[in-house]
Parts: C-alpha cells; structure tokens; sequence
C-alpha cells in the first residue's frame, strides 16, 4: 500500500499548481523508490519508457512545425476563414469542433486534433476570431475563457470518443483484466457499444455548454463596454 503514495504526489502537485512534468517524474521516483527499486532500475525505466514510447517524442517534430506555420502567418488565415462565416458563432464552432473530434477518436483518429497540433493554432484562433468579428477586441479574462472552452472541446471530444474504439487501449487492458480475472469471455465489441450512450450523452452536455457560451460572451462583454463607456463620459 505504500507505493500508492505516488498517487497522492500527483494530487498534491496538481492541487497546488505545479509543473506537470516535474509532478509525474517526481511521483514516478517516489513510486519506484517505494517499491523497493534502486535508484539505477528507476532511472533504467525511465529510459525505457522514454525510448519505447513514439508519443513521447512526437513532439520534438509537432512543436518545430507549429512554430513555422504560426510565424508565416497560420493564426491570422484562421481567423480570416472564420470571419468569412457570419453564423458561425464562438460556441456553436466549438460545439462543431467538439463533434469532429469525438468522431475522429471513434474510430482511432486520436492524434489527428490535439492540443499542440491543432487548439493552440487553429481552434484558438478562429474561436477567437468569430467573438472578435461581433464584439471588437476581447478582454485578457474573456480570451482566456474562450481559450479554456477550446481545451475542453478537445478533452472530452477525446476522452469520451476513444472508448468507442475497438483496439484503444483501455478497452484493451479491461477486457484483458476481466476475462483473466473473472474468467469471463468479455468482447471489446461489447465495451464499445456500450460506451456509446455515454459519448452521446457527453455531446449533449458539453455541446449545451459550449452553446451556452455565447450568452455569456454576450453578458460579459456587454458590461465591459457599459463601464468603459461610462468611464469615458466621467473622464469627459
């Protein structure tokens, strides 16, 4: 039971803000040192998981490549593509972007969106751009809140669309605990279908949230001209 005092180094470094990186290292030493490993083995699986794992590495390739596109100007074709759609609001392009990325990791196409290859300089942006195209320039608490919304788009799109797929991992690992377990002879097939509901219902509420963010936009900016103006008439 000891070992799982990793777990509490990962809620403790969470719940106070710290670095992830340096959260997840730390709780990982913590858990192998409890374990019994010597400090020559944590390190040896470090390294291990670090040289055994393509996702780990991607970004040394993802995160140059974004740098290149955003410096020649792939930020501001975003938002001159989103401007061109006069309907398209803040909430109901993210509720778009929620639905094709839930799609996407449905059928195994998790790494197509991504925060790295496609919030920060796509989704962002054109979020950005369709408040900016209807209420001007946009406060640093409501960018941020646009910028938050964005991120969960992808989070849930992600979280909830993956299990829906045949070989994702944890359908895998589940179905392989429980049949070896249990000695039951549980189908992925059956994992996925029922996860449907669950993803569907995961839309609606999230899409509902995301739509109902144009409202707020639409309060919030709204009492942020109604000071500035009336500031304006009192300095006048």
């Amino acid at each position: 039971m000891i070992v799982l005092l990793g777990v509490l180094v990962v809620v403790l470094g969470f719940a106070t803000k710290r670095n992830p990186l340096l959260v997840v290292g730390v709780a990982g030493i913590a858990t192998g040192l409890l374990g019994g490993l010597s400090p020559g083995k944590v390190l040896a699986a470090f390294g291990e998981g670090f040289a055994g794992s393509r996702a780990v590495t991607i970004f040394a390739i993802t995160l140059p490549v974004i740098g290149l596109l955003e410096r020649y100007g792939l930020q501001e074709q975003a938002r001159n593509l989103i401007a061109r759609f006069g309907r398209l609001t803040t909430g109901r392009f993210l509720a778009l972007y929620l639905g094709l990325r839930q799609l996407g990791a449905a059928v195994g196409l998790t790494n197509v969106f991504g925060h790295a290859q496609t919030v920060r300089p796509l989704a962002v942006p054109m979020a950005e751009g369709a408040a900016e195209r209807k209420y001007g320039a946009l406060p640093d608490r409501t960018r941020e809140k646009v910028r938050s919304f964005s991120a969960s788009a992808d989070n849930i799109g992600l979280f909830f669309g993956e299990d829906v797929f045949l070989a994702v991992g944890s359908i895998l690992l589940i179905t392989g605990f429980v049949n070896t377990t249990y000695g039951t002879h549980l189908e992925p097939l059956h994992l996925a279908l029922w996860a449907i509901p669950t993803a569907v219902c995961a839309f609606v509420v999230h899409g509902w949230r995301l739509l109902r963010l144009d409202r707020q936009l639409e309060r919030d900016l709204l009492t942020t001209n109604v000071r500035t103006d009336a500031a304006v008439e009192a300095a006048q």
